[in-house]
C-alpha cells in the first residue's frame, strides 16, 4: 500500500473548511476538494509523530519542533501554549482528541497488537497522558492495525468500539449523527469516527460521513480516513493529488519513506 499517512492528510484537508463557519449536517453538500481546502494542525502533528517513530527520534521534541516551525495551522490553545514554552514542558494530561488525529502512524506500522499499542501510547504521552487521551489514541490505531491484518469490520467492532467505548455500542450512525455537536475530547470524538467508519461504503463515503456529523469536522475525517483506508486499501486519486500539492516537501518525504518502510517490513 502507498500514501499511508497521506490517509489522514487528505481527511483533514477535506473537513478544514467543515469545521467552524461552513459546518453541515448535509452529506450531499459536502466538497472533498472544496477550492480553500488545506491541512491543518492535524495533519503537522501526524507527519512529525510518523517521522519520530520512523527516525527513532524523541517523540515530544520532534512534536515540538516541527509544530513551532508551522505553527498557524490552528493549534488547540492548550497545546499552543505547550509549542510556545521556551522549552519542551511536561504533558498536560489532556484527554483532547489531538491523541486520535496524530496516531496514525502507530496503527500503520505495528506488527501485534502489544507493539501497535505501545507506538500508540508513545505518541500520545508527550501531551496527552490522562487516560482517555491514551485510550484514544490505543483505540484509534488499533482500528487501523486490524483493517492492515485484514480482519472484518464485525471483528473490528468487537475488539475496539465495544472494548474500548462499550457505551456506544448498540449506537448507530442515524441515533447519533441529529444530536452530534462540536466536541474536541477522546471521548466524544473517537467513538464517533469508528462509526463513520463501520457503517461506510468506501473511504470517500467514509470522509463524507465524518463531515456531515457537524462536529469537528476535519478531526474526525483525519481519525476515520486512515481507518477507512486501512480496510478498503484505495483512495481517490484526485484526493491524493490534491492533497500532495498542498503539503510541504518534508511531509511528502516522510510519507514516500514511511511506505517504504511499512512495505519492506510487511
Amino acid at each position: 500500500m502507498k500514501n499511508l499517512l497521506l490517509s489522514e492528510a487528505i481527511g483533514d484537508i477535506a473537513g478544514m473548511p467543515y469545521e467552524f463557519s461552513g459546518r453541515t449536517k448535509n452529506y450531499d453538500s459536502i466538497n472533498l476538494l472544496h477550492p480553500s481546502n488545506t491541512y491543518t494542525d492535524d495533519t503537522v502533528c501526524t507527519f512529525a509523530c510518523a517521522e519520530a517513530l520512523l527516525k527513532n527520534l524523541d517523540m515530544a521534541k520532534n512534536l515540538w519542533e516541527r509544530c513551532r516551525a508551522d505553527f498557524y495551522r490552528g493549534f488547540g490553545g492548550r497545546f499552543a501554549r505547550w509549542l510556545m514554552a521556551e522549552d519542551i514542558q511536561p504533558s498536560y494530561h489532556s484527554f483532547g482528541n489531538g491523541s486520535g488525529m496524530r496516531v496514525s502512524a502507530a496503527g500503520f506500522m505495528a506488527k501485534s497488537v502489544e507493539e501497535c499499542i505501545d507506538l500508540a501510547t508513545k505518541t500520545a504521552l508527550p501531551t496527552h497522558d490522562h487516560p482517555e487521551g491514551i485510550k484514544g489514541a490505543v483505540a484509534t490505531a488499533l482500528a487501523i492495525f486490524y483493517g492492515m491484518q485484514g480482519k472484518d469490520k464485525d471483528y473490528i467492532r468487537k475488539h475496539v468500539l465495544d472494548e474500548y467505548y462499550p457505551s456506544w455500542s448498540a449506537l448507530t450512525y442515524t441515533k447519533i449523527k441529529p444530536g452530534y455537536r462540536f466536541d474536541e475530547t477522546c471521548q466524544q470524538t473517537i467513538p464517533a469516527a469508528l462509526i463513520c467508519f463501520l457503517e461506510s461504503k468506501d473511504y470517500e463515503d467514509c470522509l463524507k460521513l465524518a463531515i456531515s456529523l457537524g462536529g469537528d469536522a476535519d478531526t474526525l475525517a483525519a481519525i476515520s480516513g486512515p481507518m477507512a483506508y486501512a480496510y478498503y486499501r484505495e483512495m481517490p486519486e484526485e484526493l491524493i493529488a490534491n492533497a500532495k500539492a498542498k503539503l510541504p516537501k518534508w511531509m511528502l518525504e516522510v510519507n514516500e519513506e514511511f511506505d517504504r518502510f511499512v512495505n519492506r517490513e510487511g
